[in-house]
């Protein structure tokens, strides 16, 4: 039981950050819902902020696991990553919820960080010299398919079918 308390913290703590962000997040209910204590929680993670950055890397290391990336299917990985958000809609608020809340920090994150190293390396061997700048390719992708996340309306094939064929014209 106590070996698995972190990942039930971590997974209360990504339902309270995801439903009421980092200022209306309240630990005791984080505590309650994970069926810990206060101070176990602060002796793992150290603070709320720590807690609520833990909690999205650790969303982000599930995304990472579950859509590999791919340099050379651009396209399809747009839609996967896609595909991955509409089924977990918490991922998409912890990150709104962060960006206001903890402005620049993001790209800061060490899961975030590293990620975007290995995708930009990708990108960069896929595309050679002649190719568009990776990091600015990759952020023109990732901004679309956040884009489309938020988008509310439309029937979700024809989305998915748009997203695609707009990932394929940018890097054409």
């Amino acid at each position: 039981m106590a070996a698995d308390t972190p990942r039930r913290i971590l997974d209360a703590a990504a339902d309270e950050f995801a439903e009421r962000g980092l200022a209306g997040a309240r630990v005791d209910r984080v505590a309650e819902r994970a069926g810990a204590n206060k101070q176990r929680i602060y002796a793992y993670f150290g603070s709320k902020d720590q807690l609520f950055d833990r909690v999205v890397e650790d969303r982000i290391e599930q995304l990472l696991d579950a859509v590999p990336f791919d340099a050379a299917d651009l396209p399809g990985y747009a839609v996967r990553v896609l595909d991955f958000n509409r089924a977990h809609p918490s991922l998409v608020r912890l990150l709104l919820w962060h960006n206001l809340e903890r402005p620049g920090l993001l790209a800061g994150l060490p899961q975030s960080v590293s990620s975007h190293e290995r995708k930009v390396a990708a990108l960069r061997e896929e595309l050679g010299e002649d190719g568009w700048a990776a990091d600015r390719l990759l952020d023109q992708v990732l901004g679309l398919v956040h884009g489309v996340t938020l988008q509310t309306s439309g029937d979700p094939e024809r989305v998915r079918a748009d997203l695609h064929r707009a990932v394929s014209l940018l890097v054409g």
